[in-house]
């Protein structure tokens, strides 16, 4: 309710009140009243019903008001010969005299001077009530003030504006037509590939003049501390306009954000800047990129003319089909992670001691239960359940002996795992959503989070005739990443051509980081291919972190080499895994030794500290996962690159000194 509506509330309560104490009735003109013994009845019963009153008398205020009460009528007339019937607003009008001011006066009493006096009493309550009813009505706009003031309390101009942009109420600029209509850059996207470009643009171009449009509304940011490290910093402050600063597994400091706000500068201003710089356009999007005039129309049709232009739209997150189209009742209940607003909002979750449910056990799925789970214990906060379709967390990416014993690791931090289930119904539980899994189990959740990957963000590819992948997905480009002459892609958008592994399409940080330079120094005259074998790397909670490159994919005939300790080296410090499915194959220390030997008793568990996992591909190395060894990728990238077969893996396992 706002003050404009108290204020009007109130005014209206006075006028009536004023109308109600001051109104004459007057007898009716058309309708000439039954007269009875010398009385006259009235003709609107609505309007009277306090017995018989002279027509010449005055209706006063508390008539009006108590009339809703009685809606009978006596049609009859009263007959003096014979007794009166019984009034049906008998017991009102009883009630009624009783409830009056004392001094002789009864309801239809013909005292002139007991009329005035109760006039002048209703008056005096009706001026009472009104008055009353703006002191109220005062309060509440003064409590609503107050309120308003505390919430801006100490918020500037810049902070408010900040708000708006994150609740998505305004863009930055506010219009479209304040963005320049002719840029040298132009990048479309916000994220990580999109400002390594400027980076490059800016190394190569001291003033160059960068627009960056962006749907999101947010500087540009890094993703990967959403599902871990934010979730074990400890950060009393909520506030969503603050820098979501963490803290590092090296105990460095740092914030999400690239760079501060100060560091850009505002779009309507690009133009006029002697030393160039870069300008976000947050809140936009781009429907069309026309190619050969080197024109980019934005959704409101808004045209910008650019020299060199970037797509570095990324990607979104799935959902599943079913939660997609439940009733809307159970969608509040669902949620995808991707963005520091769904950080806010699960986040929020979380400090109520909800419980929550992860679907998926990939990157994004893993972490963030692991993370979710030691912040619930650090709180004493909800259950955390993690339910997929697989037998193990990262089972696309680890051998399936690793995959099994990460399992277990990460029920050991509270987990509650669930593999080998998926979700056949979701259904509202009161305040919680009932899922009902494929394996008889029924869970019930107060939120649930789906990380089931993503999608390339490739809209635009329809009205810009480029072209995408039909498998992989994304667009396609050369191998100095251009779709079309001065337009290049970089990022999880981008499907590229490696020499070595064929064409691929990545989604990790490392990726964007270096597919963005590259195509910022191309976008600058350089026109270099892109060869870089990129990295990546996952924490599961402080104890499990890796680092992996090239092909990992647990699909491939994988051979780990582990430094284990004492009592398990004497049994095996290598073991050789190929596909799950392929149980029949005799390779020398299959993985299925140690988990028997882990059946029997569960304290000869073999702890997977530090290791190094090699995929291999027609008896070539193709991918290397660094299990708790870090500082190491270069050299792994060195031995993928050499592209060749190697005799005994365990003396190129010794290159990573894995027992320092």
């Amino acid at each position: 309710m706002s003050i404009w509506t108290v204020r009007c509330v109130c005014q209206k309560f006075c006028r009536q009140a004023h109308i109600l104490a001051n109104r004459r009735v007057l007898p009716s003109t058309k309708r000439i009243p039954a007269v009875i013994n010398g009385i006259s009845r009235p003709a609107h019963n609505s309007l009277y019903q306090m017995g018989f009153v002279d027509s010449k008398s005055y209706s006063t205020a508390k008539d009006v008001l108590k009339s809703s009460q009685c809606d009978k009528v006596c049609p009859q007339p009263l007959d003096p010969c014979k007794p009166a019937p019984k009034d049906p607003c008998e017991e009102f009008h009883k009630l009624r005299r009783e409830s009056e001011i004392t001094g002789g006066a009864q309801g239809g009493g013909c005292d002139g001077d007991s009329e005035d006096e109760q006039q002048k009493r209703l008056k005096l309550k009706c001026l009472l009530g009104a008055l009353a009813a703006l002191l109220a009505g005062g309060f509440v706009a003064w409590m609503m003030t107050r309120k308003k003031e505390c919430e801006v309390d100490g918020d500037s101009p810049d902070d408010a504006r900040k708000r708006a942009q994150l609740s998505g109420m305004i863009t930055s600029p506010p219009s479209s037509e304040q963005l320049p209509k002719h840029v040298p850059y132009l990048i479309i996207g916000g994220g990580t590939a999109a400002f390594s470009a400027f980076r490059a643009i800016k190394s190569n171009d001291a003033r160059a003049k960068v627009l960056m449009i962006s749907n999101e509304y947010r500087k540009p940011y890094m993703r990967p501390p959403l599902s871990k490290e934010l979730w074990y910093t400890p950060n009393a402050n909520e506030d969503p306009i603050k820098d979501y600063r963490f803290k590092q597994w090296t105990g460095s400091e740092r914030s999400l954000y690239f760079e501060p706000d100060e560091f850009f500068i505002e779009p309507e201003k690009l133009a006029d800047s002697g030393n160039g710089g870069i300008a976000v356009a947050q809140g936009f999007s781009v429907k069309k990129v026309d190619a050969q005039n080197r024109i980019v129309t934005l959704n409101d049709g808004y045209q910008i003319s650019y020299e060199e232009c970037l797509i570095a739209t990324g990607c979104a997150p799935k959902n599943l089909n079913m939660l997609r189209d439940a009733p809307p009742s159970v969608r509040e209940k669902i949620m995808v992670y991707r963005t520091p607003e769904d950080f806010d909002r699960l986040r929020r979750y979380a400090m109520q001691k909800r419980s929550i449910t992860i679907v998926g056990n990939g990157f994004i799925g893993s972490e963030l239960a692991c993370s979710l789970a030691h912040y619930s214990k650090e709180n004493e906060g909800g259950k955390v359940y993690q339910v997929f379709q697989e037998k193990g967390n990262m089972s696309k990416v680890l051998p399936h002996y690793l995959s099994d014993w990460t399992t277990r690791r990460m029920e050991k931090q509270g987990v509650c795992v669930i593999p080998d289930a998926s979700i056949k119904s979701a259904l509202r539980d009161e305040s919680q959503v009932k899922l009902e899994l494929s394996n008889g189990m029924t869970l019930l959740s107060d939120i649930v989070v789906v990380c089931v990957g993503c999608t390339p963000n490739t809209n635009i590819a329809g009205t810009s005739q480029l072209e995408v992948d039909r498998t992989l997905g994304g667009f396609v480009v050369n191998a100095e990443l251009e779709a079309r002459r001065n337009l290049y892609v970089a990022g999880d958008a981008s499907c590229f051509y490696d020499p070595l592994l064929g064409r691929r399409r990545v989604e990790h940080h490392d990726h964007s980081v270096v597919s963005g330079r590259l195509a910022g120094e191309n976008m600058t005259g350089a026109k270099k291919p892109y060869e870089h074998q990129s990295m990546f790397w996952s924490d599961l909670g402080p104890e499990i972190g890796y680092e992996g490159i090239g092909l990992v994919d647990a699909s491939l005939p994988t051979v780990g080499v582990f430094a284990l300790s004492k009592d398990d080296a004497k049994r095996s410090d290598s073991h050789t895994d190929s596909k799950p499915a392929d149980k029949s194959s005799e390779a020398p220390k299959q993985t299925t030794v140690v988990e028997g030997e882990l059946q029997c008793n569960p304290s000869d568990e073999p702890n997977y500290g530090k290791g190094v996992v090699f995929y291999l591909k027609n008896d070539k190395i193709v991918g290397i996962l660094l299990w708790n060894l870090f500082n190491r990728i270069g050299l792994a990238r060195t031995i993928i690159n050499q592209n060749k077969n190697y005799e005994d893996l365990n003396e190129v396992a010794k290159l990573f000194e894995i027992h320092a």
